[in-house]
C-alpha cells in the first residue's frame, strides 16, 4: 500500500513543488499589509507632511491585496487537481486489487466493506493528502515567514514571549489527538456495518416485502444509524476540543502582546506602528495554527483508513495479467484429474475426496449429485478460482498451475449457476463488455439460446437496458441470455453449471440440441440435478459426499442400483404426475 501511494504521489511531485513556491509567494505577500498599515500609522501624526507618502502606501496596499488574491488562485486549483487525481489513481488500484484477490479471501469481503474502501477510506486519504499538501505547507511557510518578520522588524523578546502559549497549545493538541483517533475508529466500524446492512437490505428487498419484514428492517437500520450518529458525535466533540485549545492559546498570545507590547511602546523600543503590525502578524499566525487540529484529525483519519486499505492490499492476489487476456493462446487436450482431495480454507472436512477422472477432448461429461456433494467446487478448481496442488489437474498433459491464469480462463467458457446479469444493455450482457464480436454473431447466439423472439419484441431489442441483476427479466429469460454467452464465445472447453433449471421442457430440449451442435469437437461439462440435462452425455459421474460413487453412460447407470437410478425413478414419477395433470 505504501508503495502504491508513493508511486501515485511521485507522479505529482513537480505539481507539489510548484504549489509550495506559489504558497511561499502568497504567504510573503500576505505579511506585507500589516507592515504597510504599521508604517501608515507611524506617519499619521504628521499627516500634512506625509500625505503623499501615505497615499503611496495606500495604493501599494491595494496592489498587495490584489497580488495576494492572484497568487492564491493557481496553488488552490493545483492542490485540488492533485488531490482528485490521487483519489482517482487510488480507486483504480483498489478495484484492480479487488479483481485479482484470490477467492479464498474474496469470499470474506462483504459488499458494504468494499464500498467503504472505495468511498470512505479513499475519501479520507484524499482529504488527508489535500490537508497535508495545502494546509501543511501553509502552516510551515507561514510560521517561518511570519516569525522571521516579527523578529526582524519588531522585537525578538516580544516574539518569543508571544509564541510560548502556542507551543503549550501544540502540546495539548498532541495529547488530545489520540481521543480523536479512537472515536474515529469506532465511527469507521459503524459506517461499514451500516453500509453492509443497507447493501444486504437492497439485495433482499423482494424477500423482505414478500414476508412483510419492512418494520424489522427499519428497526435494524435505525439501531445501526444511531450507533453511527453517536460515534460521529464523539469525533466532533474531540475535534471541537482541539479547536478550543487553539482559541485559548491565541487569546493568551494577544494578552501577552497587549501587555508587554504596550510597555515596549511606552519605553520607546518599538513604535505604535510596529505594535499594530505585530498584532497583525499574530492574526496571520493564528490562521495556519488554527488549522492544526483539522490537519491532525484528517491525518489520523487518513492513517486509520490507510491501515484498513493496507490490510486489504496484503490479501493474496492471483497471478493474472489483465492486459494480456485479449492475446491468450488456445489450449486443448484431455482433462485429467489425479487423486484430487480439497477442502476450503474455512472448513476442516474435505469437500472433494480422492477424485480421479479423465475427460477426453471432444467428449461431454455430465455431473449429477446430492446437494453439497462438490459439483461446483470441482469446476471452481478447474478454473483455478481456488488453488490446487501441482499434478492434481492436467489439461493437454500440462499442469494447470503452469498455464497462465488469464490464458486458462479465456479458454474455458464457464456459465455459472448464479445467473448474474449487469444493469446495462442485453448486448453488453451477452458479450460481457468484450469487443470484436459482430452483430450477426450476437444474433446467432441469442437465436440458438431460444431468446431471439422475446428480445425482438422488446422496445429497444438487443439494446434494451435491463434492471439491476436482470430484475426486468423472468428466471427463464435470464438463463437463456446467460446461455447465449456460451454460443458467442469460441472456447474449446464449455461448462454449464445448473444452467437449464428455469427452462420449460420444450425450450430445454431445443437449447440442449443447440448445445450439442455447438460443442461438437469441444469438451463440454454439464452439471445438473435433472437427468434430462445430462442423459445424452458421453460419460456421467455421480457425486455424493465429495466422492465419485458411480460412473458410466445413461443407459448403464439406470440399469444399476444406486443413486443415479434413484434420481431417475424420482424424476420420472414427477414427470408422469405433471403429464396426468
Amino acid at each position: 500500500m505504501q508503495k502504491i501511494i508513493k508511486q501515485s504521489l511521485k507522479k505529482y511531485i513537480k505539481h507539489i513543488i510548484v504549489v509550495a513556491i506559489f504558497i511561499g509567494i502568497n504567504m510573503y505577500i500576505v505579511t506585507l499589509p500589516s507592515k504597510i498599515i504599521g508604517q501608515i500609522i507611524d506617519l499619521m501624526p504628521n499627516l500634512g507632511v506625509n500625505k503623499m507618502q501615505i497615499t503611496k502606501y495606500v495604493m501599494f496596499l491595494i496592489l498587495v491585496v490584489l497580488a495576494a488574491f492572484i497568487a492564491r488562485l493557481p496553488w488552490r486549483s493545483l492542490v485540488t487537481y492533485i488531490a482528485r487525481s490521487f483519489e482517482k489513481d487510488m480507486k483504480d488500484k483498489v478495484f484492480e486489487q479487488f479483481l485479482k484477490i484470490k477467492m479464498k479471501d474474496l469470499q470474506n469481503i462483504k459488499n458494504g466493506e468494499l464500498m467503504s474502501y472505495l468511498t470512505k477510506d479513499i475519501g479520507e486519504i484524499r482529504a488527508g493528502t489535500y490537508r497535508i499538501i495545502s494546509y501543511g505547507i501553509r502552516v510551515i511557510l507561514t510560521s517561518i515567514i511570519t516569525i522571521t518578520t516579527m523578529i526582524l522588524t519588531v522585537n525578538l523578546k516580544l516574539t518569543v514571549m508571544t509564541i510560548i502559549p502556542i507551543i503549550m497549545t501544540s502540546y495539548l493538541i498532541v495529547k488530545i489527538k489520540k481521543y480523536v483517533e479512537r472515536s474515529f475508529k469506532k465511527a469507521q466500524v459503524h459506517f461499514t456495518e451500516l453500509s453492509e446492512y443497507v447493501q444486504e437490505s437492497t439485495d433482499s428487498i423482494r424477500t423482505v416485502k414478500a414476508y412483510s419484514g419492512e418494520m424489522e428492517q427499519l428497526k435494524g437500520f435505525i439501531g445501526r444509524n444511531k450507533l453511527l450518529k453517536g460515534s460521529n458525535n464523539a469525533v466532533d466533540i474531540h475535534s471541537t476540543l482541539l479547536s478550543t485549545c487553539i482559541n485559548i492559546g491565541f487569546g493568551l498570545c494577544y494578552g501577552i502582546s497587549l501587555i508587554y507590547g504596550s510597555e515596549l511602546v511606552l519605553s520607546g523600543e518599538i513604535t505604535i506602528g510596529d505594535f499594530t503590525a505585530f498584532n497583525g502578524y499574530i492574526g496571520l499566525f493564528y490562521g495556519p495554527v488554527s488549522w492544526l487540529p483539522g490537519i491532525i484529525s484528517r491525518y489520523k483519519r487518513a492513517q486509520i483508513s490507510y491501515g484498513r486499505l493496507n490490510e486489504f492490499f496484503k490479501l493474496e492476489k492471483e497471478k493474472i495479467n489483465l492486459k494480456t487476456i485479449e492475446n491468450s493462446e488456445k489450449i486443448s487436450g484431455d482433462i485429467v484429474i489425479n487423486n484430487l482431495t480439497y477442502n476450503y480454507p474455512s472448513t476442516m472436512e474435505p469437500t472433494l475426496k480422492n477424485i480421479n477422472l479423465t475427460i477426453k477432448q471432444g467428449e461431454t461429461l455430465g455431473i449429477i449429485g446430492t446437494i453439497g456433494s462438490g459439483k461446483t467446487t470441482l469446476m471452481n478448481l478447474l478454473t483455478k478460482l481456488y488453488q490446487v496442488k501441482d499434478g492434481q489437474i492436467l489439461i493437454g498433459e500440462k499442469d494447470i498451475n503452469e498455464i497462465p491464469l488469464e490464458n486458462l480462463r479465456e479458454n474455458i467458457c464457464y456459465i455459472t449457476q448464479d445467473h448474474f446479469l449487469f444493469s446495462t444493455t442485453l448486448k453488453e450482457n451477452i458479450k460481457l463488455f468484450k469487443e470484436g464480436y459482430e452483430d450477426y454473431d450476437i444474433e446467432d447466439s441469442i437465436e440458438k439460446a431460444i431468446i431471439k423472439e422475446e428480445i425482438a419484441s422488446m422496445k429497444n431489442g438487443i439494446e434494451t437496458i435491463i434492471g439491476e441483476r436482470g430484475v426486468d427479466l423472468s428466471g427463464g429469460q435470464k438463463q437463456r441470455v446467460i446461455i447465449s454467452r456460451a454460443f458467442l464465445q469460441n472456447s474449446n472447453y464449455v461448462i454449464f453449471d445448473d444452467t437449464f433449471s428455469a427452462l420449460d421442457n420444450r425450450t430445454e430440449e431445443k437449447v440442449l440440441e443447440n448445445v450439442r451442435k455447438m460443442t461438437e469437437g469441444k469438451t463440454c461439462i454439464i452439471i445438473s440435478n435433472r437427468i434430462s440435462d445430462i442423459k445424452d452425455s458421453d460419460n456421467i459421474i455421480v457425486l455424493e459426499d465429495g466422492k465419485i460413487v458411480q460412473q458410466g453412460n445413461h443407459e448403464s447407470l439406470i440399469n444399476k442400483e444406486g443413486l443415479y437410478h434413484k434420481f431417475y425413478i424420482q424424476q420420472s414419477s414427477k414427470e408422469e404426475k405433471i403429464e396426468q395433470r
